[in-house]
């Protein structure tokens, strides 16, 4: 009996079997698997493009806002409204979003440089704050999604693929030949699916420290701006 076994599994053994190159794996696996395996492409080019878009709009957001701060601290110093407000509106800061916000309290302090005008610019800022965190986050649940469902994809098709397997094991007679193109293509969904996942969750955790970051210094300037309002503007104007 033992004989018997080990004759076989050297038999089995030196059966051809399926390459395990890409373009043959590709060829061998079925419908289910290669759909798999592009649903997981597309899930990884649109985090690669979510992520450069992202990666280019908050580096052009910085340089603006850094411009922006150096430029803007001589008409606040003097307590003019007019004029900060007009560094705000400028193109040349149009993708700031320290911009962004100090524009919306300017607006307001334009209007009634008071207490009631400052109460006006906290409300506004509070709001103004909220839809920029809003526009940072912009893309980042395909990054989550990606992510967090890539795995499972992933596993779906490696399902398929144990079933391809044991079809093969059932019509060519339990030899090698007749299973390894099944068990490539599940281990081949399986690996797609682990690295989509990484990517996606990289390129979330990145971006969500830089809106951590974001966020901060915008709740920083929103502090600032309502204090130098009472301090400056009010006191200015006299009332």
């Amino acid at each position: 009996m033992l004989l018997s076994i080990l004759t076989n599994v050297a038999i089995a053994a030196e059966e051809a079997a399926p390459g395990f190159t890409m373009a043959e794996i590709w060829d061998h696996s079925g419908g289910i698997a290669r759909t798999v395996i592009v649903m997981l492409i597309v899930m990884m080019l649109a985090s690669i493009v979510v992520s450069l878009e992202r990666a280019w709009m908050f580096r052009k957001a910085k340089e603006e806002s850094i411009a922006l701060v150096g430029s803007i601290v001589e008409p606040l110093q003097a307590g003019d409204v007019a004029a900060s407000l007009a560094l705000c509106n400028a193109e040349e800061h149009s993708n700031s979003y320290i911009a962004t916000l100090l524009r919306a309290g300017l607006k307001e302090l334009a209007e009634r440089a008071d207490e009631h005008g400052v109460a006006n610019a906290s409300r506004a800022l509070d709001k103004t704050l909220n839809e920029e965190v809003g526009k940072l986050k912009k893309g980042m649940t395909i990054l989550a999604t990606t992510g967090s469902t890539a795995p499972f994809v992933g596993l779906f098709g490696t399902t398929f693929g144990v079933i391809n397997a044991f079809q093969g094991m059932a019509t060519g007679g339990g030899g090698l030949a007749g299973i390894s193109a099944g068990i490539s293509e599940a281990l081949i969904t399986t690996g797609v699916g682990i690295g989509v996942a990484v990517i996606g969750v990289w390129f979330f955790n990145y971006f969500n420290f830089r809106i951590e970051k974001i966020t901060e210094e915008l709740e920083s300037s929103k502090v600032d701006l309502i204090d130098w309002a009472q301090k400056t503007v009010i006191a200015k104007s006299g009332k």
